[in-house]
């Protein structure tokens, strides 16, 4: 017992030591790339809009992604990539600085204009990196182009963010940094009318029932990520009669996991694990495939790197390619989404995953009006509780309270559903866990709870009218029984495979 006492502090020690050296600004993190190759690259990053591991170059059989996966033979695939949170705002702040959103106030989903708070002091947006370094910088749109792309950020800055939303406005011969923003898969799915996907050959995961509206609401979602590849291909063939594709780094991922129950503002993987593909120019490491683990955040760090630029000392992500120390573990977070209160916090490595719920009496299922009415299988899953039809897998999400701790084996139990954190045999391991999620809250949660109630009840709200809004567009009750829900997603499903049929 001593023995693990010392084992456990001498852990600890490690580890925060290390945290405080990055954190304080110790050690800038110099070039450790070829810059003398690159200096004059371009990065464009693309990115979709709750996207999931969903992709047939990822191993999915149900789904038809032929630019994705030709763009993947071209480029490093990354299997364990994990959002730093799993809803939008918070996400997007924190790949745009490099920082966790909970050291900068940027961790709510969402955030009134006049309640968002400026970056922390010596903090900025890394595209001010790139324009100092001569770059062009845009945000581009890619059902929209005459439009800018999606932000979302929690922040405010008087700091003009992007320069403009397309690489044509930049100068002759001017290198860009850019995003073009995918809005699909996000909800409300669509239909690849070319490329139907059969519902009855999907493959659900465990705690979702086999049900023939969960297949089809799956199979929607998948026809959805179609539409993805196709304007993925548009992009790049636009890249390449630019001639630009020699001489850009492209990257390919996803703002958080995908929008289903259980996944989205959640800490499994189901919610934060997004592909992450990055295609070098000229054809450098075409193929390779990488299972280390990376944070989104990361993706600011090495971006900036790849354009020959120091790593800013405060910034929390850190580069992923050419000489670089794999991460060992990476950190996830969840707070308030819409007028949902929540505060859920985690650590992963390469075989487990630790959560730590502050608040186990309430339900996961909380009212979400979001949630309650884009998400058919919610009420179908409560419905189907009432029958008495649900495995003990699926019934552990509706449980009206939540362990104050987890613990999953990811090897194992990929779907995280056998929680170990009771378990003696694995005790050891949860405690070292637990201590590192310790050491990364002191240092790196700078974040205030209880948060102003004005902002919770302004959210309460604004979210009360959208759910009264949501229910008259489907012609139901304000109070509908979960039932009236099911049929509502039926009839629509239902009319939705006729039209396809039909084409």
């Amino acid at each position: 017992m001593i023995l693990n006492r010392i084992k456990f502090l001498l852990i600890g020690v490690t580890l925060l030591s290390g945290i405080l050296l990055t954190f304080c600004g110790f050690g800038v993190i110099k070039k450790t790339l070829d810059t003398a190759q690159i200096k004059q690259a371009n990065i464009l990053w693309i990115v979709a809009d709750d996207l999931g591991p969903d992709l047939a170059c990822y191993g999915n059989p149900n789904i038809q992604t032929p630019n994705l996966d030709d763009f993947s033979k071209k480029s490093i695939r990354f299997t364990n990539c994990h959002t730093s949170t799993a809803v939008c705002s918070p996400s997007r702040s924190g790949m745009v600085t490099g920082m966790y959103p909970v050291s900068i106030n940027c961790h709510q989903h969402r955030t009134r204009p006049e309640a968002m708070l400026p970056l922390p002091e010596g903090v900025k947006v890394i595209t001010e990196y790139f324009e100092q370094a001569g770059y062009f910088t845009f945000n581009g749109n890619c059902e929209h182009p005459e439009r800018p792309g999606k932000q979302d950020y929690n922040f405010k800055t008087d700091y003009k963010i992007y320069d403009g939303i397309d690489w044509s406005e930049r100068k002759d011969g001017q290198p860009f940094f850019g995003q073009i923003q995918i809005h699909k898969p996000h909800r409300p799915f669509l239909r690849d009318l070319e490329r139907p996907v059969d519902a009855s050959k999907v493959k659900l995961p465990p705690y979702w029932p086999d049900h023939k509206l969960a297949r089809q609401d799956w199979a929607f979602y998948l026809e959805t990520v179609q539409l993805v590849d196709k304007e993925v291909g548009e992009i790049l063939k636009r890249l390449e009669e630019d001639g630009l594709a020699d001489n850009t780094y492209v990257f390919f991922v996803g703002d958080q996991g995908s929008p289903m129950m259980r996944h989205k503002q959640f800490l499994y993987d189901g919610g934060t694990n997004t592909p992450l593909l990055v295609r070098f120019p000229k054809g450098k490491h075409a193929g390779e495939l990488r299972d280390e683990l990376i944070s989104n955040i990361d993706l600011a760090a090495t971006s900036l790197l790849l354009a020959g630029l120091d790593i800013p000392a405060y910034m929390h992500g850190q580069n992923f390619l050419g000489d670089h120390t794999p991460r060992q573990e990476v950190y996830t977070m969840r707070d308030r989404r819409d007028e949902t209160v929540d505060r859920i916090r985690a650590v992963r490595t390469n075989k487990y995953k630790y959560i730590r719920n502050f608040y186990p009496e309430k339900a996961y299922t909380q009212y979400n009006a979001y949630k309650r009415n884009k998400y058919p299988v919610l009420p179908l899953m409560e419905v189907l509780k009432e029958e008495k039809k649900l495995s003990p897998a699926q019934l552990l999400f509706l449980a009206e309270s939540r362990p104050s701790e987890e613990l999953y084996d990811l090897e194992s139990d990929p779907f995280e559903i056998n929680n170990l954190a009771e378990n003696n045999n694995f005790s050891s391991v949860k405690n070292e866990l637990s201590q590192k999620l310790d050491q990364w809250i002191e240092v790196y949660d700078k974040a205030a709870y209880p948060e102003d109630q004005l902002e919770i009840d302004y959210w309460t709200g604004q979210m009360r009218k959208m759910d009264s809004l949501w229910k008259g567009k489907k012609n139901l009750p304000l109070v509908p029984a979960n039932k009236q829900y099911v049929d509502w997603w039926e009839n629509k499903f239902d009319k939705l495979v006729k039209m396809r049929a039909k084409k």
